[in-house]
């Protein structure tokens, strides 16, 4: 499936071709086919176009043509005249000093207020004694039993979020500028797999071989590009390694991970520089893996305390490290505090919230309840129905039968709020009739651009296993 993006013609090639990049970036990213491009185009151009991303790289398909933009405001033309322009003048009447003569209240008009005023009182006291009110019509139905009130338990500091890795590209602009001129463009390509080499020698040999001019050897090429990647390997990790160095205390674990991961290249054990780097690294992970560890348990043990029993179970489901096990004594109390947040009058919408963060904790197994609530809903039905899987023992409440073998659930990923619309601003033309409004713009879609291939280990994408209904609202 093709995507569009913006890129930026970069330079032209003697054989038809132009090298390109995402716009805004630094370095090349490709190669495209000049024949798609529109007359006149230049270095330095910004066009968008569809983009197909596969394994081997990007292939640019097509230039997709701007739309022009059409002005449907109306306007006005002020026609002048030929008459002579005459000022408007003002003259402000002088106050009068004389004022009418002044109403005043009559004896009369005291002792009817004064009536009143006795009527008012007599009526006020007789309310008080009989302290009887309006008989309820026959047509009005009771009003049913109140909620229960819920009192959110206190909130609780959040730790910083752990940065990700950010790496440069130093390491790697120096092997290329120590290439000659003509190997540039291969080791450009070799860092996208030598299926892209390939590829590209393939369409550049067609194009020569049409135009009758001699074509490039194919085998000298390849091993050309064979003989750059090790150089290539080295300089990515290197620079990734640097990076990683730099925010040691603060980088998330996963990214840490796949750094050391990556350093099981040859090339790259032989390095010195590289294996006294892999050695401050894996130091650094030792002495950060031991200190998540004890802020992964305070944090659970902290929520257990003031009552946050959905965030206290999410953190259980996210150790620092995969396999991490709970002591027992506080798996116990979180045992003990989900089970008494899981009874028969709590509302169907707590038991949902509890339900889909205790599914993927590890004391999942553990949680045993009584009864099932005597409110339900076809959400709370659901939920269970589709944690059947990790939750028998509270499907069996419910009368749902958990699935044997199949497919896992997973946590279900924070649904994203809705865009709210700006109103139109109003049109500062005046206009003789009212116009219909104008249909609303469509919202830009910002479609990022992709990211350098890196040779080395790729880090897997990150999965977010917080449930959609917030601790606010739920705990």
């Amino acid at each position: 499936m093709s995507r569009r993006i913006e890129i930026e013609l970069t330079s032209s090639r003697p054989d038809g071709t132009w090298t390109w990049r995402a716009a805004g970036a630094r370095e090349p990213k490709g190669v495209l086919d000049g024949s798609i491009l529109p007359s006149g185009s230049k270095s330095g151009d910004v066009v968008k176009v569809d983009a197909e991303f596969d394994i081997d790289g990007i292939e640019i398909l097509s230039v997709v043509q701007a739309r022009a933009k059409v002005n449907k405001v109306e306007t006005l033309t002020i026609i002048g005249s030929d008459k002579p322009f005459e000022p408007v003048t003002q003259q402000l009447a002088k106050r009068s000093d004389k004022r009418g003569p002044r109403r005043e209240r009559r004896d009369g008009d005291r002792r009817e207020d004064r009536r009143d005023g006795d009527r008012r009182g007599e009526r006020r006291e007789g309310r008080a004694e009989g302290n009887e009110r309006r008989p309820r019509p026959e047509g009005d139905r009771p009003r049913g039993p109140r909620r229960p009130r819920f009192e959110a338990p206190p909130e609780l500091p959040q730790r910083p979020r752990p940065k990700r890795l950010k790496p440069g590209s130093q390491h790697r602009k120096a092997v290329l500028a120590d290439l000659p001129e003509n190997q540039r463009p291969i080791a450009e390509l070799a860092l996208q797999g030598m299926q892209a080499v390939r590829q590209r020698l393939k369409s550049a040999n067609e194009a020569l071989a049409a135009e009758g001019k001699p074509t490039m050897p194919e085998q000298s090429v390849l091993q050309m590009a064979q003989d750059l990647i090790p150089r290539l390997r080295v300089a990515d990790w290197l620079d990734r390694a640097e990076a990683a160095k730099r925010d040691l205390d603060n980088l998330d674990l996963r990214d840490l991970r796949s750094v050391l991961a990556a350093a099981n290249d040859p090339g790259i054990e032989r390095d010195e520089n590289c294996r006294n780097l892999l050695g401050e690294l894996k130091a650094g992970l030792t002495a950060r893996t031991a200190a998540e560890h004890q802020n992964w348990l305070s944090d659970i043990g902290a929520a257990v305390d003031v009552g946050r029993v959905v965030r206290a179970l999410k953190l259980a489901g996210q150790p620092p490290k995969p396999g991490e096990r709970l002591p027992d004594d506080l798996a116990r109390r979180l045992t003990d505090v989900t089970i008494a947040n899981l009874t028969a009058d709590a509302l169907p919408e707590r038991w949902i919230a509890v339900l889909e963060a205790a599914a993927f904790a590890p004391i999942r197994g553990q949680i045993k309840v009584a009864a099932a609530p005597t409110q339900s809903s076809p959400e709370l039905q659901k939920t269970v129905e589709r944690l059947a899987a990790l939750l028998p023992q509270i499907a069996t409440l419910f009368g749902v039968a958990a699935p044997s073998g199949g497919q896992l659930p997973k946590p279900l990923r924070p649904t994203r709020p809705a865009n709210k619309k700006i109103p139109p601003k109003p049109s500062a033309t005046p206009s003789a009739e009212p116009s219909p409004a104008a249909p609303a713009a469509p919202e830009a879609v910002v479609e990022s651009a992709p990211a350098e291939p890196v040779v080395a280990a790729e880090v897997p994408n990150e999965t977010i296993t917080e449930a959609p209904t917030g601790e606010s609202t739920a705990d």
